[in-house]
């Protein structure tokens, strides 16, 4: 059997096969794009480095040292000996209530093609500390207590991000001398301290003040530990994502930008405003916690702001690729029903060609989104495979009208692409409608169709 001689049916059977032969090269695009997202996330760390990674806070909480008498038995030449050492143990003391606020500016910053958003963010507030009445709980009486020798520390993931005027802590109106280390543990022990006399602390509540600056980059997180905080966070930027285990009580979010504020107290935490524990050891300068843990950062007992780009470029073209096989799939269907109806002979080696286009103009897409935004690269590289398959689908189908049909059926599919891209919660509803419309519209036009060849062998017969 020639190849003009072959039947519908495996007319259509042919169709197919190239068509599933093009999903190897879609899967390439597919990989391409993944790559590239790859090297985008590579550049934005390159572009963060040295100006502070995805920031922490955490605290203050006040730690006041104290003695304890330990026994231990030893082996001493075959005796078993009754020791008894001091050792030192450390009280912590969340405040009873928090007031900070942070105001976040966000910056952009390029590198080539690539963009990174920055932030620097200048963070104040207010903590009030108290002695708890029932001490003895803890098995502490106050008379143990270190007070000349307390400290108030300060937790920030990436300490590195500090700039600009020196942070300033007060307590009860007095200025003190900061100094490096000995962070929460939820920022990986990175921070600072001051070393203070909490003597007061006998009689009454302390109250402490403090305001610093630092820079960071992708999110802010607070790490909530007193009886009551509320955080607040104002920002220029217009598009935030609010994350972690706790969200905003009250947000507002407009094109000036967002003001956001949370309320999280210890029993939601499920932690005590008090703890006692062995003496934590000083970090060493250069013991520095991962800057990039994002598993950490995004904790269930965190309160979590992300200021995000407005469009991810290769999430969209990621999913644009894989409505490929769509592409394929009606343009192959429209020259076939050219072949079939109309009588145009299209050959296997063209049906490869119109397929490279397709598949082409992905690529495209990805090359000029990376430089132009997505919008603009889309309207770019549609326009340009709209053009070159029309041209071509002239030469392939004899007739410039039958071309145009083409130009129409790409033209309609990149609009509706677009349209499932910008409402991703339609796109199933808006695809199954399109498939349906379709399936329709062939079931009609071949409707007298012969697609085995029988009924003109047996009229011949």
């Amino acid at each position: 059997m020639s190849v003009d001689e072959r039947t519908p049916g495996r007319k259509l059977l042919f169709v197919v096969l190239i068509a599933a032969l093009l999903t190897i090269p879609l899967f390439t695009v597919y990989m391409l794009v993944y790559d590239r997202q790859s090297q985008s996330q590579v550049a934005r760390v390159s572009i963060a480095e040295g100006w502070g990674g995805p920031q922490t806070m955490a605290g203050p909480v006040l730690v006041l040292p104290y003695q304890e008498q330990v026994s231990e038995t030893v082996n001493e030449g075959g005796r078993q000996v009754a020791r008894t050492t001091m050792v030192w143990r450390e009280l912590t003391l969340a405040p009873e209530q928090a007031d900070l606020r942070t105001e976040l500016t966000p910056e952009r910053r390029r590198r080539s093609i690539y963009e990174a958003v920055l932030f620097e963010a200048t963070a104040s507030g207010s903590a009030r500390f108290s002695l708890p009445a029932d001490l003895a709980r803890f098995g502490i009486t106050r008379d143990r207590l270190f007070f000349d020798r307390a400290e108030l520390r300060f937790g920030l993931r990436d300490a590195r991000g500090l700039f600009g005027t020196p942070p300033v802590v007060a307590v009860d109106g007095r200025k003190l001398m900061l100094q490096p280390g000995k962070g929460s543990p939820a920022t990986g022990g990175a921070g600072f301290f001051t070393w203070l006399d909490a003597s007061a602390l006998r009689d009454r509540s302390m109250s402490a003040r403090f305001a610093f600056t630092f820079r960071g980059n992708g999110w802010l997180s607070l790490a909530p530990q007193a009886g009551d905080t509320r955080w607040t966070v104002v920002s220029k930027w217009p598009h935030p994502s609010f994350q972690g285990g706790f969200l905003p009580t009250a947000q507002q979010v407009t094109k000036g930008g967002f003001s956001a504020t949370w309320r999280v107290g210890n029993l939601a935490l499920g932690r005590a405003l008090v703890s006692a524990g062995e003496q934590t050891p000083d970090r060493a300068p250069d013991a520095l916690p991962d800057r990039y843990d994002t598993a950490q950062a995004a904790g269930s007992y965190e309160a979590r702001v992300d200021l995000i780009s407005p469009v991810d470029l290769y999430s969209q073209v990621n999913r644009s690729v894989k409505y490929g096989f769509l592409f394929i799939g009606f343009t192959f269907m429209a020259f076939l029903m050219f072949d079939v109806i109309a009588g145009v002979r299209v050959a296997a080696a063209e049906y490869l060609l119109v397929g490279a286009g397709l598949v082409l103009f992905f690529v495209m897409l990805l090359a000029f989104a990376e430089v132009i935004g997505f919008a603009a690269a889309y309207i770019l590289a549609a326009g340009a495979i709209i053009g070159l398959l029309t041209t071509y689908s002239a030469a392939v189908l004899k007739s410039w009208r039958r071309a145009g049909y083409i130009a129409a059926l790409l033209t309609a599919l990149y609009a509706i692409l677009y349209v499932l891209l910008s409402l991703e919660a339609y796109s199933l509803l808006i695809g199954a409608i399109l498939l349906f419309a379709a399936l329709a519209g062939i079931m009609y036009l071949t409707r007298n169709l012969d697609w085995s060849g029988l009924r003109s062998a047996t009229a011949t017969d």
